[in-house]
């Protein structure tokens, strides 16, 4: 008697066996499986950030084949690189380099 009213109090639709069985299978893909929903969630994010970075990196490629390019081919633009990028001069000239607060913060974290 007392086992026929607690299966009476349970819902009609938690009495199938189908909507069990389903039930149990949502949850098992949901949480379970190997290819459960937060680990696609995941595997998408990432796919998604690594496609950024691709992008990045192809117009980094992009813009430093030009860059050379012109290096290679003028050499009036390798003397400026080089004046530049590595405070080259001539024998005959004085340097004087001024820096931004932001690039001697720079300069002095890579130096410690």
């Amino acid at each position: 008697m007392i086992r026929f009213r607690l299966i009476e109090k349970i819902p009609a639709a938690f009495r199938n066996k189908y909507f069990l069985t389903l039930l149990i299978f949502a949850i098992w893909i949901l949480l379970f499986d190997s290819n459960n929903l937060i680990a696609r969630y995941k595997g998408l994010r990432e796919l998604h950030k690594l496609k950024v970075d691709r992008e990045y990196y192809l117009k980094r490629i992009e813009a430093d084949s030009q860059k050379l390019h012109e290096l290679k081919t003028d050499n009036h633009n390798l003397e400026k690189f080089a004046r530049e990028q590595y405070f080259m001069k001539k024998p005959d000239e004085d340097l004087y380099i001024i820096l931004t607060p932001q690039e001697d913060r720079k300069i002095t974290r890579r130096n410690n």
